[in-house]
């Protein structure tokens, strides 16, 4: 019987569970003349039809009725409830919804209430789950695949995603760069740059009074001119203070510049436990004075500090300071090996 009326797509739909639904009918079929088939056998074997029907688990009264039909039967009751509904209600629900296809049952049936049904939010919804059966009505999911939401991702003239065949592997292969609000009792929020070498645990900060791209810019060049190894690469988010002039200043000097996918801030893990560690071990210890500026100067004792004096936990409890100058060791006894 060929379908007339409704979309190909709920068409082709109904044939598939058609054909599941006969495989599965299908299954079960066998599957009781098979027990009917043991329980006779049993049965000549000289046990008892009660017997016989224990062993093979299943109930004797059972076994009688499937061998007079092993085919299951459809339990649908002979006489359905018939919708009891105002005229004209699905004829209201069908319009208002093509009109709104992204209200659910609750806004339709506030909706069609101000308009003078009484109706409940449950029948509207039956109503609803009718008229998208019937492909009268498109699902909410079905319309949101149709109109996809409006990309506002920009293209970067530098930044890219990181290949999956580059590898970060030891100090200076990649600083990440991060910026965090921290809150004033007096005067505005200030924007902390900090940015963080995620193998030798080492940071460089700044604070400005905005995020904005020139000053992400202004700040690579602390970075660059503070961390001990040459910076192979820069890793951001998607902040737009990383675009423009910062973006610019990466590709001037020839930085491959990693901007991570969106809602993964997990990638950047390092540079955001270290923002912890500045909110709360120094930003919620010192008192704060009024001008950037002077606040500029208390970051920077507190970086030395961090990179020179604080053992870390990561490095054997070394202060990134000797982790660095093992790690020169290491490669000037290596180089002087080979």
């Amino acid at each position: 019987m060929q379908v007339i009326g409704l979309p190909s797509h709920l068409i082709r739909n109904a044939r598939a569970a058609s054909r599941l639904l006969a495989a599965k009918t299908h299954i079960e079929a066998d599957r009781r003349r098979d027990a009917v088939a043991r329980w006779r056998g049993a049965m000549k074997q000289g046990l008892a039809a009660k017997a016989a029907a224990a062993a093979v688990g299943e109930a004797r009264s059972t076994l009688y009725l499937w061998e007079k039909h092993a085919e299951p039967r459809s339990r649908r009751p002979h006489r359905t409830r018939r919708p009891n509904r105002p005229p004209g209600l699905a004829m209201a629900v069908e319009k208002a919804r093509l009109d709104n296809p992204m209200w659910g049952k609750c806004a339709l049936g506030a909706w069609l209430r101000d308009n003078g049904w009484n109706v409940r939010d449950s029948m509207v919804g039956r109503i609803v789950s009718d008229l998208i059966a019937r492909g009268r009505v498109m699902s909410v999911r079905e319309f949101m695949r149709k109109c996809p939401a409006k990309s506002t991702s920009r293209q970067r003239p530098h930044a890219k995603r990181k290949p999956s065949d580059v590898v970060f592997e030891k100090p200076g292969d990649v600083v990440q760069i991060d910026t965090m609000s921290i809150s004033r009792p007096v005067g505005k929020p200030i924007k902390h740059f900090d940015a963080y070498d995620p193998f030798a645990k080492w940071t460089v900060a700044r604070p400005y009074r905005r995020a904005t791209a020139r000053n992400a810019a202004d700040f690579l060049e602390k970075v660059l001119a503070q961390m001990p190894w040459p910076v192979k690469a820069i890793q951001i988010d998607g902040g737009s203070e990383f675009m423009a002039e910062f973006e610019q200043a990466c590709a001037d000097r020839r930085l491959p510049l990693y901007v991570l996918p969106p809602r993964s801030p997990k990638l950047n893990g390092a540079v955001e436990r270290c923002n912890q560690t500045w909110r709360y071990e120094f930003y919620g210890c010192v008192d704060l004075p009024e001008k950037v500026d002077e606040i500029a100067k208390k970051v920077d004792a507190f970086q030395y500090r961090y990179n020179h004096i604080r053992p870390h936990a990561a490095l054997g409890y070394k202060t990134p300071a000797k982790y660095l100058a093992q790690c020169q060791t290491t490669e000037t006894q290596e180089s002087n090996m080979s």
